[in-house]
């Protein structure tokens, strides 16, 4: 039982083979690592924007959310596009002569700006889980095909080919294909989830920047 356990294929695997088991693990860890800090990051992007929006549309003073935004200098989200595109509207707004076309295409731009700026960190490092779940099982499958060279060289070495003989060798390359396909699964699982949400919080981002102009076009007509 102990020569065929996992531990002693990895160990009895020839070098090359072993590279590329240390390299999928690594990979692994590193992949698991950004998940849940992803799962996090995500999560928390999604309650700060829930509870913006229920002080928003409680009916608070759109001055006070503004200065109770800059006195925190720790926005984020959707509060962090309501900040720049008030912001920006109160600074043309002062401007004499200022047109109404000229604000609101101001306060859009500003808005949008912010909305990439916080997409573009939702979505940071999310092309790695990409990368892995599209590289992973290829690297394993060459860690596989070249342990199974490496075994059919050995079994013509020996001059006797008996199930015995070559069994060890094959399932010491096969060990590289399972590694591969278990750092490439949870990464394109995860790739897949980490996309649909930041594309559900880029469309409630959207919304709330068209909502939040026809409020800045009452705003500016007053």
């Amino acid at each position: 039982m102990q020569q065929i356990s996992i531990f002693s294929l990895v160990m009895n695997a020839s070098l090359v083979v072993q590279l590329v088991m240390a390299g999928l693990a690594v990979v692994s860890v590193l992949s698991w690592a950004l998940i849940f800090n992803k799962i996090a990051v995500l999560r928390a992007a999604r309650r700060h924007s829930d509870e913006f929006e229920r002080n928003f549309w409680s009916g608070a003073d759109l001055n006070r959310l503004y200065e109770d935004a800059n006195r925190r200098n720790d926005s984020v989200g959707m509060e962090r596009i309501f900040q720049s595109g008030f912001a920006e509207f109160l600074k043309l707004r002062g401007r004499s002569g200022a047109e109404l076309s000229d604000i609101m295409d101001g306060s859009r731009r500003a808005m949008r700006a912010a909305a990439q700026r916080e997409l573009d960190a939702l979505d940071s490092h999310t092309s790695f889980l990409a990368t892995v779940g599209s590289v992973s099982p290829y690297v394993g499958l060459f860690g596989t095909v070249w342990g199974i060279m490496h075994a059919f060289i050995g079994l013509g070495n020996a001059g006797q080919a008996t199930l015995s003989t070559v069994a060890p060798g094959i399932a010491e390359a096969l060990v590289a294909t399972a590694i591969g396909l278990f750092a490439a699964i949870p990464a394109v699982v995860a790739y897949n989830r980490f996309a649909t949400d930041v594309d559900r919080l880029a469309t409630r981002f959207d919304t709330y920047m068209e909502e939040f102009s026809n409020i800045l076009q009452r705003l500016a007509t007053r």
